[in-house]
């Protein structure tokens, strides 16, 4: 692990044999990290390690026996430009999930990830996510049966616990490390808090003490300043962001400039545009199934914090196709964002 000297906070750090600098993650996100997406943030500098959407370890099996692409495809579909890159799988049965990351590494993902995070009832109640949280057994037979059957890094995401009662993460640290898992990342939220409260960052500092692989820190950055208070606070060995990469998609490259200089640069409403209108011809090129409903998921996300940003997303959301969307986003900042002044810049505090 090699550190920024201005700040003192990590700058790379190794899973295995993996080298990720910078030390940043763009958290597994369910119907955001596809890879569209995953490239447009590698685009923007400043991402150390790119992970998919959080996939069924029994989809990614009878991958191997379709007769036809079906959405496991998709799930495991990247560019060549997006190493390093992390395939996480979901799922409760041993057997299954190791047979999940023999074809991960056949695909040629650098490391797999198993999600203990998962805080949605469907995934819950199979078992999955955070449910395993209490069946500590259970994660560590999914975990030595994993590591057995790959020889690339694996890696595991977790929450501390049940709820405030069923703490665990300092043990899920442990029989990770014990089984041979080379990271942790942890969301310190309960599984009963869901997204809601404070993410309690304290709790990675409990996990980052007890074991000796490299702790990943997840949980309530909002910005660049956020992040090295949570280096500072925790210890941890790099960071994990990701719901504030879908509507800031500069985060990384924004604490990457931080880290280097002290400021950075906070996009106008022109780059935005460039962004939103990048990201739409991206899924247009990659041929995109749904294209037109990712427009509409992600001008909801885009077009945060932009003077009538309301009337351009009720405008996409009644547009029917790619073409029109496009338009309706020409139209939208040509008419309402002339002459924008230049990128304003948040100063050290």
């Amino acid at each position: 692990m090699t550190n920024n000297h201005i700040l003192d906070v990590p700058t790379s750090y190794s899973i295995g044999d993996v080298c990720v600098s910078p030390a940043t993650i763009l958290a597994p996100m369910a119907g955001v990290t596809d890879t569209v997406f995953r490239r447009l943030i590698r685009k923007q500098g400043g991402c150390g390690l790119l992970m998919t959407e959080f996939t069924s370890s029994h989809g990614v099996v009878s991958t191997r026996t379709a007769k036809k692409p079906n959405r496991n495809f998709r799930y495991l579909y990247f560019e060549d430009d997006e190493h390093p890159i992390s395939c996480q799988l979901f799922g409760s049965d041993p057997d299954v999930m190791a047979e999940a990351a023999k074809v991960c590494e056949e695909r040629g993902f650098d490391t797999v990830d198993i999600n203990f995070g998962c805080p949605v009832n469907k995934v819950v109640k199979c078992n999955g996510g955070s449910g395993l949280l209490r069946d500590l057994p259970l994660v560590g037979t999914i975990l030595r049966k994993v590591r057995s059957a790959i020889s690339i890094p694996l890696t595991c995401k977790f929450r501390a616990g049940w709820n405030d009662q069923e703490l665990v993460a300092v043990d899920m640290a442990k029989i990770a490390q014990d089984c041979g898992v080379v990271a942790v990342a942890l969301h310190p939220r309960t599984r009963e808090q869901g997204y809601a409260g404070r993410a309690d960052w304290s709790r990675i500092a409990e996990v980052k003490a007890a074991v000796n692989i490299p702790v990943i820190g997840n949980g309530d950055i909002l910005t660049p300043e956020d992040a090295v208070r949570m280096y500072r606070e925790t210890q941890c060995d790099a960071i994990m962001i990701g719901r504030t990469a879908s509507s800031n998609p500069w985060i990384f490259r924004q604490l990457e400039e931080y880290l280097r200089t002290g400021s950075y640069a906070v996009p106008p409403d022109r780059e935005r545009y460039n962004m939103m209108r990048t990201y739409y011809l991206m899924l247009e090129e990659h041929g995109e199934a749904d294209a037109v409903g990712k427009m509409k998921q992600f001008a909801t996300y885009f077009t945060h914090g932009v003077r009538n940003g309301s009337k351009l997303r009720t405008e996409i959301y009644r547009a029917q196709n790619v073409k029109r969307i496009l338009e309706i986003v020409d139209v939208f900042f040509n008419d309402q964002l002339q002459g924008l002044s230049a990128p304003e810049c948040a100063e050290v505090a």
